[in-house]
């Protein structure tokens, strides 16, 4: 029996080839994560307590964006947005993201009467926010291409009743899951 070495000629080709092979699949991982990130799903970190009870400071996401290509945002979706103009006017920058609850669409009411936000002369039914809202808003009707969007804690955030209708287009895509903190991981 006898063992046959390779050449060194024959190691430094296998070796290129390896380099080679692994270049590639890190170069298609590389593309494919961008290519998720840019067009399909993407992580988010909530900084603020606009969301709570039903987002916490530090919780992270995962933000879908392929759904709305085909319809728009449901009444009661939370959604992730770009600020609208005058939020960047005021010195938002276009790249920080909101989150807030989708609350009506283009052609429906709005009102907060008494710590209760109506939609439609109808009020909500809101278990899910922090405490009914200390604020009355006049009546409102969103307009075409526009939403509404309100905070769950409705006292303590930035959103509509503050700066006015968001427009549709501004809308990145809609929280699916909380994957951390792993106590709470979850849909949402």
């Amino acid at each position: 029996m006898s063992l046959i070495k390779p050449n060194n000629s024959q190691n430094k080709a296998h070796v290129w080839h390896q380099i080679k092979e692994n270049g590639t699949t890190v170069i298609i991982a590389l593309i494919l994560a961008l290519f998720i990130r840019v067009f399909i799903a993407e992580p988010r970190y909530i900084p603020s307590e606009s969301m709570y009870p039903t987002l916490e400071t530090g919780d992270r996401l995962v933000i879908e964006k392929v759904a709305y290509k085909f319809h728009a945002p449901e009444k009661g979706d939370i959604i992730v947005f770009q600020p609208p103009e005058n939020l960047r006017l005021l010195g938002y920058k276009k790249s920080q993201a909101f989150i807030k609850r989708a609350i009506a669409k283009a052609g429906e009411t709005v009102a907060v009467k008494d710590g209760i936000v109506y939609v439609n002369n109808q009020p909500l039914v809101e278990d899910y926010i922090a405490a009914p809202p200390k604020y009355d808003l006049v009546e409102v009707t969103v307009p075409k291409g526009q939403l509404f969007v309100m905070g769950d804690n409705r006292n303590n955030s930035n959103d509509s009743h503050v700066w006015g209708f968001l427009p549709a287009d501004n809308v990145i895509g809609h929280a699916i899951f909380r994957f951390w903190p792993l106590e709470r991981i979850g849909t949402v």
